[in-house]
């Protein structure tokens, strides 16, 4: 586990790094606000600028989770952290496309936390276990109108549970999302 752990955090540090004596005109915003609606997922999100075409993205939500024993849907908060690297904003401003409001294509390490706080459900006693995920992700951010945006992004990772029952289920997680989202 180790071994993963350091090879994503090799693999995203290569990502953010630039080079030196680099002239860039187009640069990811300073500071960006908004929320973002998932399927059955809702999110609050920032977005703080690092450099010309990296942020750092921190988002809190609800994300969706279903009980085994009888395939009831419940909700458990989501604590996101993720560097991001925007690393065609130069080619789409020259293309005379937009780069207001972060849009553009970027890599990312997505850190998800799911703290065990609460469950949102109609089942009572719902057990759930602290996880801690890492996934290298690849995706697009596109804007509709002033205000408005969409997000669409995959990947594949390395998941830990906390709880020790649940040992046997640590190992690969997919993230694929598709978002639509609102700038303030």
């Amino acid at each position: 586990m180790k071994k993963i752990i350091a090879t994503l955090v090799f693999i995203s540090v290569s990502f953010m790094a630039k080079s030196q004596n680099v002239k860039s005109t187009s640069s990811v915003e300073k500071s960006l606000f908004g929320i973002q609606v998932g399927v059955l997922s809702i999110y609050a999100l920032h977005e703080a600028k690092l450099s010309h075409s990296t942020t750092l993205r921190t988002e809190l939500g609800l994300e969706p989770g279903v009980v085994n024993d009888n395939d009831k849907l419940f909700f458990t908060p989501v604590i996101n952290i993720e560097p991001r690297w925007y690393y065609n904003l130069d080619k789409r401003q020259k293309k005379s496309k937009r780069i207001d409001n972060n849009s553009g294509n970027f890599c990312s390490l997505k850190t998800k936390y799911h703290p065990d706080w609460f469950t949102i459900s109609d089942q009572k006693n719902i057990n759930f276990s602290n996880s801690l995920s890492l996934i290298p992700t690849w995706g697009i951010r596109r804007n509709l109108g002033k205000h408005f945006n969409y997000e669409t992004a995959i990947g594949a990772g390395y998941i830990h549970y906390f709880d020790k029952n649940n040992t046997d289920d640590n190992g690969l997680i997919i993230n694929l999302h598709l978002r639509i989202g609102y700038s303030f």
